[in-house]
């Protein structure tokens, strides 16, 4: 492979789906708002509830990546450790 020259790309930032994890979550509000309605047959229902633990799973995993980057960014910067906010629980 004469005459070939490689170069190497730094590498780049992994950033969480922000449009992805939007979308899922317009989905899922779409998806309780209409299995609060109580309209669907079970098998819609089960559907939904599968699809709904699917999105939810995932708008959990962008956040945590979003979590992890922002504690890198805090951490480069010379900044402390997060605190979390109280829970509403």
């Amino acid at each position: 492979m004469e005459g070939l020259v490689t170069t190497s790309r730094p590498k780049k930032t992994v950033a969480p789906d922000l449009s992805q994890f939007e979308t899922s979550l317009g989905e899922l509000e779409k998806i309780v708002e209409r299995m609060e309605k109580g309209e669907q047959t079970l098998e819609e229902s089960l559907r939904d509830f599968e699809r709904g633990m699917a999105l939810s799973k995932s708008c959990e995993n962008i956040l945590k990546k979003a979590e992890q980057r922002v504690e890198k960014l805090v951490r480069k910067q010379g900044g402390d450790t997060l605190e979390a906010f109280p829970s509403d629980d």
